[in-house]
């Protein structure tokens, strides 16, 4: 009975881990305040201005704090998918995930790393007279 006992338990707690939510575009879990930025290890808490992407070949999910991280480890990593992979941003204003290559974004923001870049999924909370730019803009300011 004690053997049963603890498969059953085994058997449980396998079930319960594999449970991880995925969104239906591929979106992997954030846990804030436990996950950490795959450039500079540093604790993803800001939920204005997180990234993910996920490798389309090896399926791996790649998590940054700003999107001045990501850009930087594109180059220092040579990436080879950096121009076709979907990569998701955090909207500035609602927290929701956005696609960043089609996102506006302004600049002279408080970011976790400093870059001063935040998405917006249209140009309807972005304050008027503020500088707004695309995706390729914010890659090449920070090359």
């Amino acid at each position: 009975m004690v053997k049963f006992k603890i498969i059953l338990f085994s058997l449980l707690v396998f079930m319960f881990l594999g449970c991880e939510k995925e969104d239906s575009r591929g979106l992997a879990t954030i846990h804030w305040d436990r996950d950490m930025c795959d450039r500079c290890v540093m604790v993803l808490s800001d939920r204005k201005n997180t990234l993910q992407l996920m490798d389309p070949i090896a399926k791996r999910v790649y998590k940054f704090d700003d999107i001045g991280c990501m850009a930087l480890w594109f180059n220092e990593e040579d990436i080879a998918y950096k121009d076709s992979v979907a990569i998701w941003i955090t909207d500035a204003h609602t927290g929701e995930w956005i696609n960043a290559r089609k996102a506006f974004y302004t600049t002279n923001n408080i970011t976790p790393m400093a870059f001063g870049f935040s998405a917006y999924k249209s140009k309807e909370f972005i304050k008027e007279g503020e500088e707004v730019i695309a995706y390729n803009e914010v890659l090449k300011r920070i090359k």
